[in-house]
């Protein structure tokens, strides 16, 4: 079998009994406003079992058959108006109303539940260990841990301290929002421990092994909090937050709603939020899955012709408590279906 793959497709070459075919897979999940992997090889893969030239005479006899659908670029005359989406998309981003950047960062820290923790590795001097931990935030948005003295991130945090977590509000999504720890991870004190334990199991509420003689609870109070977003688009955004910067934000008091909120808006009010995305984006999106909720409005993940984008959908003015949500989404309605 000789395979090739060029624009998404699949070739059969019918020649000596030789016969191609190939898949190939895309992920076009990507951040706030990522490009949908619509590109691809101008020319097929190189197959060092034959010749170049005989290569070239089966690539000619190659006839296309069908294969799964990839998505394809969108052109600006399908949106209408000349634009092109991604355009429409980057500006619309760009000025998007949404929390400064260290309270966003403090507040989708604070609703993380699981992520990467680095440490110092006792077994191999002078290289890095890795984890994937559960966390949940304290009050001064410290991470808490619940580890095992058993643990190996247990035994080289009792020589050193130092570590990172680092946590991807989409794991999926490379280009989705990425925020990194830098801290010391200290027991916490008896006198502590039952507001810890409470901060966590609220996070985690099937963790009954916290409460195993082996474990025990550690914070991580930050140093310096780092974070980037919009990797591998027009969109990026990063920086840095001291400690003293990072301790005195609050998080967002409307995203504790965002859940049940999200929730039911997906449940009930799909085609609801669907207009309201494209009334705000000027998009026609095929479909809008609401992600989550702050004061200055929310995140979609919006699909338009087969790609996935994710989009933020500002409010018309603050939210300054839950049942304001409900004006201001009625309100966004309303006015979409005036346009329509």
């Amino acid at each position: 079998m000789v395979c090739f793959a060029a624009a998404g497709s699949c070739y059969a070459i019918r020649a000596t009994a030789v016969m191609v075919s190939t898949k190939l897979h895309v992920n076009s999940s990507h951040a706030y406003s990522q490009f949908p992997l619509s590109s691809r090889l101008p020319f097929p893969f190189p197959c060092y079992s034959i010749s170049p030239s005989t290569r070239r005479a089966l690539a000619m006899a190659a006839t296309p058959i069908q294969s799964s659908p990839a998505p394809q670029a969108v052109s600006g005359t399908e949106i209408g108006g000349g634009e092109d989406v991604m355009q429409l998309i980057n500006a619309h981003q760009k000025n998007a109303a949404r929390l400064p950047a260290v309270e966003e960062i403090r507040t989708v820290l604070y609703h993380g539940l699981r992520g990467m923790l680095s440490t110092f590795s006792q077994k191999y001097e002078g290289y890095p260990s890795g984890s994937i931990v559960d966390f949940a935030s304290d009050a001064d948005g410290s991470i808490i841990l619940a580890v095992s003295s058993l643990s190996v991130p247990s035994k080289d945090l009792s020589a050193n301290p130092k570590c990172s977590l680092l946590f991807a509000r989409d794991p999926e999504d490379r280009s989705d929002l990425m925020i990194t720890v830098h801290g010391d991870a200290i027991p916490v004190s008896k006198q502590d421990e039952a507001a810890t334990r409470t901060a966590y199991l609220a996070k985690h509420p099937n963790a009954f092994w916290v409460d195993f003689g082996d474990f025990q609870f550690l914070r991580i109070e930050p140093t310096v909090v780092r974070y980037v977003s919009g990797v591998a688009s027009a969109l990026l955004r990063s920086g840095e937050f001291s400690k003293e910067e990072f301790k005195s934000t609050k998080v967002d008091p409307i995203s504790l709603f965002a859940k049940p909120v999200a929730s039911h808006m997906n449940r009930d009010h799909g085609e609801d939020t669907k207009l309201i995305v494209k009334h705000t984006t000027s998009i026609p999106v095929d479909s809008a899955y609401m992600l989550d909720v702050d004061s200055l409005g929310f995140n979609v993940k919006a699909v338009y012709q087969g790609n996935t984008y994710k989009l933020r959908i500002p409010f018309p003015r603050r939210a300054e408590e839950r049942k304001d949500l409900k004006t201001l989404v009625v309100e966004m309605l309303e006015a979409a279906r005036g346009q329509t």
